[in-house]
């Protein structure tokens, strides 16, 4: 297992980590198989989604923050019961195709680490499944 660390800049944010994922495969020498990407705290997540168009990122960040506002009816002592529900929805793994070295993702698509109560240091875990 590798791990990567993200550094967030905000509250919320969305982190393109794709260029990290790439470095990451063609580091290791992996080329023919899945790879796990987890992310082990309980107000972040990863997610695929375009990258193509800032607005996109703009768009799932405001409209998020409708759904599951930060002030709220929550008992959650800690203040962030809205980036608790936040990564729920979002989930906190992404399972990425790799072959011949090169993640296979859609002409539009990057992998994002989402941050719900930053800002803060990040893991993100990434586990090689080999197809053999």
């Amino acid at each position: 297992m590798e791990t990567l660390q993200v550094q967030t800049h905000s509250r919320e944010e969305m982190v393109d980590v794709t260029r990290a994922i790439r470095h990451l495969i063609s580091e290791n020498g992996w080329s023919d198989g899945a790879l796990l990407l987890y992310c082990p705290h309980t107000t972040g997540a990863i997610t695929v989604n375009e990258g193509a168009d800032p607005d996109v990122v703009r768009d799932i960040t405001v409209n998020m923050n409708k759904l599951v506002p930060y002030r709220g009816d929550y008992h959650h002592a800690e203040g962030n019961s809205d980036a608790h529900i936040k990564s729920s929805m979002f989930g906190c793994d992404q399972m990425v195709i790799v072959e011949g070295g090169n993640i296979q993702l859609g002409t539009w698509q990057k992998i994002y680490f989402c941050e719900f109560d930053g800002p803060r240091t990040r893991k993100l875990w990434a586990k090689w499944l080999n197809a053999k």
